[in-house]
């Protein structure tokens, strides 16, 4: 008795290659939305890191401008500090301090271009250079010395050091700390990054130099 085959020598028929064709496209369709989504999820989250890592950098610059705010060695008695050595504004800083025999006077502010720029004026001879791009935010608060010993009031009596001021309401008493709000977001060259939240960094200094003036 002759054995039939298991084989279907007769191939494939159009519908049978038609479906694994379709079956095939979905597939890859798949892949290629799911490499997209990937992709674009990377560039974004690349883009918010940079970003932050940016804005830490630029706070640690300002941050250690800070606090020389006051400094004199007075071995050059001919380079003076003004008094005070702090120019404070809501949105912009000037500090004064003498270093290496020579006046420093250093200004932050933003400009129209939303970019935080960083003025050094040594000996009257000045250079400006950007810091930061697409700035949102700077904001500034202070601490004050009314009673003159030498550290940050505790206005409310709370026992925590947070009575931050505005400029106006510092009026002409002595600055003795600073707090500093940055707020910057990516470069707008994604459409997804017009779902990303700016990215703030806050932090507060003691103008230490400040602390020892009387």
């Amino acid at each position: 008795m002759e054995k039939q085959s298991r084989f279907n020598t007769h191939g494939m028929t159009l519908i049978e290659l038609l479906v694994v064709l379709i079956i095939c496209s979905v597939l890859i369709g798949g892949i290629y939305r799911l490499f997209i989504s990937q992709s674009r999820a990377y560039t974004v989250q690349d883009q918010v890191v940079e970003v932050q890592q940016s804005t830490r950098a630029t706070m640690e610059i300002l941050l250690r401008d800070l606090r020389m705010t006051g400094f004199n060695d007075d071995r050059t008695p001919l380079v003076t500090v003004p008094n005070p050595p702090v120019v404070p504004e809501d949105h912009a800083i000037t500090v004064f301090y003498e270093y290496d025999n020579a006046q420093y006077q250093i200004r932050y502010w933003v400009d129209d271009s939303s970019r935080l720029m960083r003025q050094e004026t040594i000996n009257g001879a000045g250079t400006t250079q950007p810091l930061l791009e697409n700035v949102e935010a700077f904001n500034l608060a202070y601490g004050v010395d009314e009673n003159g010993d030498g550290a940050m009031d505790d206005r409310d009596g709370d026992g925590t050091l947070n009575d931050w001021l505005s400029r106006a309401a510092v009026g002409t008493r002595k600055v003795v700390a600073t707090q500093v709000s940055l707020t910057a977001r990516p470069a707008q060259i994604n459409p997804d990054l017009k779902y990303v939240s700016p990215r703030t960094l806050v932090s507060a200094v003691t103008l230490r130099n400040l602390s020892l003036m009387r």
